[in-house]
């Protein structure tokens, strides 16, 4: 059966946006809460995530796949050169 406008308004009453409620940390920066803070890593006054470890990983891992990148376009150009003399 059809809806009248006034039952589909009803239904859809609950399908608004709602902003994200946020808590501030120790260190100032706005968090989600009860949520680890991705700047400093604590939570109720404890660290719980060692950011300094997580962002060196990170970068190791950025340079080893810049370094794997790096290797495919080398082997590409090879088999390019390849090709054209062959």
């Amino acid at each position: 059966m059809r809806r009248n406008r006034s039952q589909t308004a009803k239904r859809r009453s609950h399908h608004a946006l709602v902003q994200k409620h946020l808590a501030k940390c120790e260190c100032g920066a706005l968090r989600v809460p009860h949520r680890a803070c991705r700047e400093c890593g604590k939570y109720n006054g404890r660290v719980i995530i060692d950011v300094v470890a997580r962002a060196k990983r990170e970068q190791r891992r950025a340079k080893r796949r810049s370094a794997e990148t790096g290797e495919t376009e080398k082997q590409q150009e090879k088999k390019e050169e390849s090709t054209v003399q062959a």
